[in-house]
C-alpha cells in the first residue's frame, strides 16, 4: 500500500488498527507531506517496531525525473517524470511575480480529444493516483529547493475525469499537517464536464475553476472540443454560474486564440453575449503550435482587437503571458516526443 496515497483519516485507521498510537500517524503524515521524506529509515522520531512494520507492509509511491528542460527565455522549467509503471507524464514550473507555481497533470494522456491539444494524441492510458499528483509538486520542490505556493491542474488529462483522485490530492495538499497549501491557491481546469462542476459546487471544495471554452457558439466549440456534443455550451455556462453562487469564486474561461477560427469580431460579440452578467474572467491564450493541429496562432492585432472589445463591453479579460516557448510549452508535446523516441 502506498502510504503517500492515504489521507490523514485513512492513515490513522491503518496505524491504530495495527496497534500503534494515533499520534504516530500524524508524525508519518508530516514526514511524507511536509518534510517530503520518502525513506522510512530517515523518519528518526519513529520507534523501531513501527519502522519495521512500515518497511515490511507499506511503501512510498515514487517517481523519478526523466528529463528536465530549462527555458533560456525565462525561468520556466518543464519536467518529464517516469512513474513506477514506466509511463511518462509532464509538469511545468512557472515563476511569476506572485510566487512559485506548478502546472501538473491528472492523467497519463487524455480521452477528451480536443483538436488543438497534443495530450490527447494517444488517448488516455490511465488516471493518476493522488500520490502521483502530489509527487509532481514534491519533486519539483526538491529539485529546485523552493516551495510551490500555487498549483494549476492544467497539464495532461481531464481532472474531472479523475474526480476522486483529484479530490484526495486537494485534501492532502491543503492539510494543516502537511504542505498546508491554501485552497485559494489551487486552480482546476476542465473542458466542461457539467455533472462534476455541479458536484464540486455542492461539495464546496473551494478551488478556482477554469473552463476550457475556446469558442462562444455550440457548433464551433464542438469542432474544437468533442465533449461539447454531450455538454451544450449554454448548460455549461449555467453550471459555472451555479458554481460561483455556491462557492463565491469567480470562474475563469480559457480561450485559445486560433487564426481565422475563433478570433473574429463576430466571435468576440458572441462571447460577450454568452458571458454577459456572469462573474467571470476571460483568459486569452495565444495558441501554442502543435504538430497534430493545422491551426496557427492569432495575430497580435487580432488578439488586441478581441481583448479591447471584451474590455469595452465590461468583460474582465487578460492575455496570458507566454512562458517557456523554447521548451515546447504546449501540454503533451514533450511526452509524445519521448514516447516516440523510446
Amino acid at each position: 500500500m502506498y502510504l503517500n496515497n492515504l489521507d490523514m483519516k485513512e492513515l490513522q485507521e491503518i496505524i491504530t488498527q495495527n496497534g500503534f498510537p494515533k499520534f504516530r500517524s500524524e508524525q508519518i503524515f508530516r514526514w511524507i507531506h511536509k518534510n517530503l521524506e520518502d525513506n522510512f529509515t530517515q523518519m528518526h522520531n519513529l520507534p523501531k517496531d513501527l519502522l519495521d512494520y512500515l518497511k515490511n507492509k507499506h511503501t512510498i509511491d515514487k517517481m523519478t525525473i526523466y528529463k528536465r528542460f530549462n527555458s533560456t527565455e525565462d525561468e520556466t522549467k518543464k519536467y518529464l517524470f517516469r512513474l513506477n509503471d514506466g509511463n511518462i507524464i509532464e509538469s511545468v514550473y512557472l515563476k511569476y511575480h506572485f510566487g512559485e507555481s506548478a502546472c501538473i497533470s491528472s492523467q497519463v494522456g487524455c480521452a477528451m480529444g480536443c483538436s488543438f491539444c497534443a495530450s490527447t494524441k494517444n488517448g488516455k492510458l490511465r488516471d493518476l493516483r493522488a500520490s502521483e499528483m502530489l509527487g509532481q509538486v514534491y519533486e519539483i520542490q526538491k529539485d529546485l529547493g523552493i516551495s510551490i505556493n500555487s498549483i494549476v491542474v492544467m497539464g495532461s488529462g481531464e481532472p474531472f475525469d479523475n474526480y476522486e483522485n483529484l479530490k484526495k490530492f486537494i485534501e492532502i495538499i491543503t492539510s494543516p499537517e502537511g504542505k498546508n497549501l491554501s485552497i485559494r491557491k489551487i486552480t482546476v481546469s476542465t473542458c466542461g464536464l457539467i455533472p462534476s462542476i455541479y458536484r464540486a459546487a455542492d461539495e464546496n471544495i473551494g478551488f478556482h475553476l477554469a473552463i476550457s471554452l475556446h469558442a462562444a457558439n455550440q457548433t464551433k466549440r464542438e469542432k474544437l472540443i468533442p465533449v461539447a456534443k454531450k455538454y451544450p455550451i449554454t448548460d455549461l455556462v449555467k453550471s459555472c454560474r451555479y458554481y460561483t453562487e455556491k462557492t463565491g469564486r469567480r470562474v475563469t474561461y480559457e480561450y485559445v486564440m486560433i487564426h481565422h477560427v475563433n478570433d473574429s469580431l463576430q466571435d468576440a460579440e458572441e462571447l460577450v453575449s454568452l458571458l454577459r452578467n456572469s462573474i467571470c474572467l476571460v483568459n486569452l491564450i495565444p495558441l501554442n503550435h502543435v504538430t497534430e493541429f493545422e491551426g496557427t496562432q492569432s495575430t497580435s492585432q487580432s488578439i488586441a482587437m478581441f481583448y479591447n472589445y471584451l474590455k469595452k463591453n465590461k468583460i474582465n479579460v487578460t492575455i496570458r503571458r507566454e512562458l517557456g516557448k523554447d521548451i515546447n510549452a504546449a501540454c503533451g508535446q514533450l511526452r509524445n516526443q519521448s514516447m516516440e523516441n523510446q
